[in-house]
């Protein structure tokens, strides 16, 4: 589903990442693994067209993404790539349904198709009495799974987390590693999961390790 080839990123004079070679498979869940420092978010950053690589080439279902710019790389990412952060990122004056809906009111679909989809999802995901709270009024682990949610909306190919678990308690980091293979198989869902928590990466299909900007395992 995605291959990178020889990816490299710069800052200034910092070499961050030094030419990663990697193929990621449809279905899939892979977590990358290493030390703090060793590029983990940036190669997460890259792949999901949060950032551009200094050299090297991204390529998702054979297409050449990394050369997407402005509206076209916007809209690939709106269709294509869901996004999990260790934080949440939550607008606290939304509600749970509210912030979901988000992503579909970008890409222009209505406010009705857009409720009802999350109505459905966060039903799914064990939250459909807590639509009309705001993040101050869920828990960490609920805040989590509103997050999940809107990552899922647009029926994305690909989940991308960045430290997904890294925020909560084991229980609800259990759950939230166990929701992840739940979804891959309801939803056809590849993952690409940053992760510090040594279970997680124990689960994951593959674990790929990151040394100093390139592949260690």
């Amino acid at each position: 589903m995605i291959s990178c080839k020889n990816l490299q990123k710069n800052y200034n004079q910092l070499a961050v990442l030094k030419g990663i070679d990697l193929e990621i498979y449809a279905k899939e869940i892979v977590c990358i693994t290493g030390e703090s420092g060793a590029g983990k978010s940036t190669l997460l950053h890259l792949l999901g067209t949060l950032d551009a690589p200094t050299a090297g080439k991204i390529f998702f279902e054979q297409k050449d993404i990394s050369s997407l710019k402005g509206n076209q790389l916007a809209d690939f990412r709106n269709k294509n790539i869901g996004f999990v952060f260790q934080f949440h990122q939550l607008i606290p004056e939304f509600s749970a349904i509210e912030n979901v809906i988000v992503p579909m009111l970008i890409a222009k679909k209505s406010m009705n198709e857009a409720k009802a989809e999350a109505i459905r999802i966060l039903t799914y995901l064990g939250l459909g009495e807590r639509l009309e709270h705001k993040p101050s009024q869920l828990s960490g682990g609920e805040q989590q799974r509103v997050a999940i949610a809107r990552a899922l909306i647009m029926n994305p190919k690909v989940i991308l987390a960045d430290e997904p678990s890294g925020n909560l308690d084991s229980k609800n980091a259990k759950f939230i590693h166990e929701l992840f293979f739940k979804m891959r198989d309801d939803f056809n869902l590849t993952f690409i999961i940053v992760t510090h928590n040594p279970e997680l990466a124990q689960m994951a299909d593959r674990q790929i390790v990151l040394k100093d900007g390139q592949l260690a395992s």
